[in-house]
């Protein structure tokens, strides 16, 4: 029996590892796949039903989200529009790395029914993939809350006369609907979602370009007035001087946080279900980062050049009105525009609530077919969609219930908090297994024949480990200055830190499981095969004409 309650198995078989080479002896394997092979039923098996521009819009959808909408006018109004821009684009660097981290996981093993925190067992140890499963299923159930949560703001900017739970129920009811369907309808419904997000997006920029050279109602230019009035391009946070514009950076850097975490994991949980993922993967991978580059960036940008950070609206207590677009639409005296935008935040929020469910819902059923969560997550339809895994994860996120008796601002900010801390937690896992994983790859003599390489590996996941560690542990650094001590904002920003520990302690000491698994015995080998002639299989699409070109060049 192995040291985490399963038996271990040494194969030394003939079933052909490369090349038809002979797998190595002393593979580390689980007969009761806690950690090793995924032996799925055919009656519970997921669909290969998403398409390339299924993948890269889905992982769009779950990145814009109210974090940009909403979330960026009130790290504006704390910190200036300098920080704000410098936080996203720092924020995208880390991002960069996630991506790529995963990428060369999930393009070499592609596997139905995998998820991150599979990867986690198969290359660290099971004790770590079973906090982190866990870790990410709260994390995305908590964001679908967050959304919903955020949606029903969004609707009382046109009224109040309908009571806030109705239109929380509604948001719950479709993205149920739309995550019960076959996987490739989800798909679809979420191209579409996050293609009126993105064309949304671009109008803003575009908008805030016209306004930054006097193209307004009222024809006065802009520029990069509200960077030098009043306070410069940094408000100094808690403290004057240069110290504050630092503390004014970092605050921004941890904030913008709630934008990104999780997001590049979407592409990487809808490996198992996406047509070709040897070629769809990584084509959405490289071009994932980039996109986000011109839309954070840029639409960043925007924002500080539109609003003064000065402007009391930045901080609504209620309503959209607090999304700095909405601000910088009505400053610049256009009419009827905002309720346009409103209703795209509307779709925004609706989207990315709809891709955080598919995506807990899919880490639930990982865990499930591997012994780290009740079988019964396990279960799908006929069409692929593991149905209660799905209705579990909406059943917690009915948390944003919470809005009918309390502020619904302030229960946006408890949910935020809380799933920001759980994915920089989460990323910090990836870090660990991307380099376990290239470790076991070196050692097995594969690295080499990996289908898809990222540069500046393994050192930048390294610089990014170490980031993603001092801003988990300062996530909350305000709160232990004396004037802004809060017991409330410290859980918060730190609670979920013990609970990942307890999880991780408890399930080791439980099953006695060893610190890591040797390198020499991880599993490097189980259905690279199955993969291998999957990939071999597969085909590339061929342009019939220059509009068929340029639609694969941008899906």
């Amino acid at each position: 029996m192995g040291s985490d309650g399963t038996e271990e198995v040494a194969y030394a078989t003939d079933e052909a590892g490369r090349d038809g080479e002979s797998e190595p002896k002393g593979i580390h394997r689980s007969a009761s796949n806690q950690i090793g092979e995924m032996n799925l039923e055919s009656g519970h098996q997921l669909k290969r039903g998403l398409k390339s521009r299924h993948i890269q819009f889905l992982a769009l959808g779950g990145a814009i989200g109210t974090g940009l909408f909403i979330g960026s006018g009130q790290i504006l109004a704390t910190t200036g529009p300098a920080p704000l821009f410098m936080a996203y684009l720092s924020m995208m660097m880390v991002v960069w790395v996630i991506m790529n981290n995963l990428a060369e996981m999930v393009t070499f093993l592609p596997m139905k029914g995998i998820s991150i925190p599979y990867f986690v067992g198969r290359f660290v140890e099971p004790s770590l993939s079973f906090a982190d499963g866990w870790n990410y299923w709260y994390a995305y159930a908590m964001l679908t809350a967050a959304e919903c949560t955020a949606g029903a703001i969004i609707i009382q900017y046109w009224t109040h006369s309908v009571p806030v739970a109705v239109w929380i129920a509604i948001q719950l009811l479709v993205v149920l609907f739309l995550n019960i369907i076959a996987v490739s309808f989800f798909g679809e419904a979420e191209f579409w979602f996050a293609s009126v997000k993105l064309i949304t997006i671009i109008g803003l920029i575009i908008l805030g370009i016209v306004l930054f050279f006097g193209g307004g109602p009222n024809h006065d230019p802009l520029y990069f007035r509200y960077w030098g009035e009043p306070w410069g391009a940094f408000v100094p946070y808690l403290v004057p001087g240069s110290t504050g514009r630092f503390l004014a950076y970092w605050t921004a850097f941890v904030r913008a946080g709630f934008s990104f975490v999780t997001s590049p994991e979407l592409i990487a949980l809808s490996a198992g279900e996406t047509v070709a993922p040897r070629r769809n993967i990584p084509k959405a991978a490289r071009r994932f980062v980039w996109r986000l580059a011109i839309f954070y960036g840029l639409g960043s940008l925007v924002i500080g050049v539109i609003v003064p950070n000065t402007n009391g609206d930045l901080n609504g207590d209620s309503n959209a009105s607090a999304s700095p677009y909405v601000i910088g639409i009505a400053l610049a005296g256009i009419r009827g525009l905002d309720h346009v935008i409103n209703a795209a935040v509307l779709t925004s929020a609706w989207s990315a609530a709809n891709a955080f469910t598919y995506s807990g819902s899919r880490v639930l059923y990982s865990m499930a077919i591997n012994g780290q969560a009740p079988r019964i997550f396990g279960l799908t339809t006929r069409r692929g969609v593991p149905y209660v895994a799905v209705g579990f994860t909406l059943l917690i996120a009915c948390l944003a219930f919470l809005n009918v008796s309390n502020s619904g601002a302030v229960v946006f900010q408890w949910f935020t908090n809380i799933s920001t801390i759980s994915g920089f937690i989460a990323w910090i896992v990836i870090c660990i297994t991307y380099l376990r994983f290239r470790k076991s790859m070196e050692y097995h003599g594969l690295l080499n024949d990996l289908p898809f390489r990222t540069p500046l590996q393994p050192y930048a996941t390294y610089a990014v480990l170490f980031i993603l560690v001092i801003l988990t542990l300062t996530n909350g650094f305000q709160v232990f200055f004396p004037t802004h001590w809060s017991a409330a904002s410290f859980l918060a920003a730190y609670i979920t830190i013990p609970i990942f520990l307890v999880l991780y302690v408890g399930h080791k000491v439980w099953y006695r499981t060893p610190f890591a698994i040797k390198v020499e015995q991880v599993d490097v080998w189980t259905g690279k095969k199955e993969m291998d002639d999957m990939s071999a299989a597969e085909t590339d699409p061929v342009p019939r004409n220059w509009v068929q070109k340029a639609w694969f060049w941008l899906a």
